[in-house]
């Protein structure tokens, strides 16, 4: 540790002790494969409402790999972060499971840089974004997804309004968020759809539109 950090050797014994040189290498290596994270995110989960996740992945990375850091070879810390992060609670509504998968490639990376085992990350990253890319486009060869918004008049039942619909044009639909609208007098459905036939996107919100009880209808193919 250089001369001009040795005071907080002193006054906090039992930290890490670990060069500044691999700190920065280590970090840096979070930060490098954080950003690979991201970027099969993006390539991968092309969702505008998801924009986010892309810059928490790459934060993610490098906070584990500061965690991991800190931690070290301490068991002693190690339960002090469990009994730290067993009081926070998280209420972010995740849509996709893949989404998660890319949480914990996130971590994974961020664990390997902290811990030195870069060239495990190394190994394992192209693995795991190749594998994402074949099930995506396997995905993509299956039906295309959309996202689908519809406002409805009050009192309508998007379950049995929409639904013989949604079954003419989709592989699969589910319900992701409703939400009044027009102080109470409109409901709005976010649904989460698989198209069968990319160019059924016209006829789809025609159909939707047609129906009595629709006030608008909006899809947004990914």
């Amino acid at each position: 540790m250089p001369e001009w950090l040795a005071w907080l050797a002193e006054d906090f014994p039992g930290g890490v002790d670990i060069g500044l040189d691999v700190l920065v290498a280590r970090i840096g290596a979070a930060l490098i494969l954080g950003c690979f994270v991201a970027g099969v995110y993006a390539l991968t989960q092309p969702r505008q409402q998801e924009k986010t996740l892309v810059t928490t992945l790459v934060m993610l990375s490098v906070l584990i790999a500061m965690v991991t850091l800190v931690i070290g070879s301490s068991v002693a810390r190690a339960f002090s972060l469990v009994g730290a992060l067993a009081i926070v609670r998280f209420r972010t509504l995740v849509e996709d499971t893949r989404d998660t998968a890319f949480v914990m490639f996130a971590v994974g990376v961020g664990m390997a840089a902290g811990a030195g085992s870069v060239l495990v990350a190394l190994i394992a990253a192209p693995i795991v974004a190749l594998v994402a890319l074949v099930l995506r486009a396997r995905s993509a060869a299956h039906g295309t997804d959309a996202t689908l918004l519809v406002r409805l008049g009050v009192g309508r039942d998007p379950g049995v309004l929409l639904q013989p619909v949604l079954a003419n044009h989709t592989l699969q639909s589910r319900v992701s968020a409703a939400v009044t609208a027009r102080q109470g007098a409109a409901l709005d459905v976010t649904y989460v759809i698989r198209l069968r036939d990319a160019n059924g996107a016209v006829a789809l919100v025609g159909e939707l539109n047609q129906l009595e009880g629709v006030l608008s209808a909006e899809l947004r193919v990914e």
